[in-house]
């Protein structure tokens, strides 16, 4: 839907020009879609998008990978270009996260880099399936309260009534984030928009169910605070300086995690930080990779 901004950097360019596949797999009775990039039989990275989002939300950080990695972007049941679902439970987007990787060519554990909600997804895929995992990365997700998008819904913020929007130039002009952020990278967004959106008869509309947010009305957060104690594999934290994981947030989440679980703050960054400070967030992750290929986790 459109090439990158003129005004885009080399970077981002470089990314969203790297080849991609899009394909499905067939989860308890949904179709559930992903992006691939990288050559199969590779170590893997699997990208996990926040509620209201999709796997595109990580393309031009995910993409940088592909040289070293076979990368995947989930959209998780509800999202994106996947199925919808008459009801939603968190245990059932972990095996989602599950399905796309084991289908998606990866070689041996992979590690898991989930943004808000989908990092409380990640979470779960972490103490339910640990085992298949080399480790997990969790972006600003605030697990001891309740999770932005929701919150939000619960207000009558955002996700209200489908609207539909005559062209998606119109579209883009209401494009907005939950929770709302001082900074973003125009490119980002309007990359991120444009994925967003699917074309309905008389126009368009965004792709979410927003059932979701109605059927999650009290929050994720005592869903996915139980899962802490239970992960079963390599966990860090990056938490957002102007995000939701507050000081006090971390470190209630870091004891939860036993007190052996990397937290690292993204300076400047908003609660989406792959929108307005993408390489920072892109050097955080490289330098956590970079640290697990060289050293063994703690028992």
């Amino acid at each position: 839907m459109g090439e990158p901004a003129e005004a885009a950097p080399e970077w981002f360019r470089n990314a969203l020009a790297v080849p991609f596949d899009d394909a499905f797999v067939h989860v308890d009775g949904a179709d559930i879609h992903y992006l691939a990039w990288g050559e199969p039989g590779r170590r893997g990275l699997v990208f996990v998008h926040g509620g209201g989002a999709h796997a595109h939300w990580w393309t031009h950080m995910a993409a940088t990978f592909a040289g070293e990695y076979r990368v995947l972007a989930v959209d998780l049941s509800g999202h994106g270009d996947s199925d919808h679902r008459e009801s939603y439970e968190l245990e059932t987007w972990t095996r989602e996260v599950m399905a796309v990787t084991r289908a998606g060519g990866i070689k041996a554990p992979p590690v898991v880099v989930g943004h808000s909600m989908g990092g409380f997804v990640t979470i779960g895929t972490a103490a339910m399936f640990g085992d298949e995992l080399s480790g997990v990365i969790i972006c600003d997700s605030p697990v001891t309260i309740p999770d932005p998008e929701v919150g939000s819904f619960r207000i009558k913020e955002a996700f209200g009534r489908p609207r539909l929007y005559e062209s998606v130039d119109s579209a883009l002009e209401r494009f907005r984030t939950v929770p709302e952020q001082p900074n973003y990278l125009d490119y980002v967004m309007d990359h991120v928009g444009r994925r967003s959106l699917k074309a309905v008869e008389g126009g368009f509309q965004w792709k979410f169910d927003r059932r979701i947010f109605t059927q999650f009305s009290s929050g994720l957060r005592g869903i996915a605070l139980p899962y802490l104690s239970q992960v079963k594999c390599r966990l860090a934290l990056l938490r957002s300086e102007k995000g939701l994981v507050t000081p006090d947030i971390s470190a209630s989440m870091y004891e939860e995690m036993g007190r052996v679980t990397p937290v690292v703050e993204i300076p400047l960054a908003g609660h989406h930080a792959m929108l307005d400070e993408p390489l920072l967030l892109l050097t955080a992750i490289r330098a956590l990779l970079a640290d697990w290929d060289h050293s063994d986790p703690r028992p």
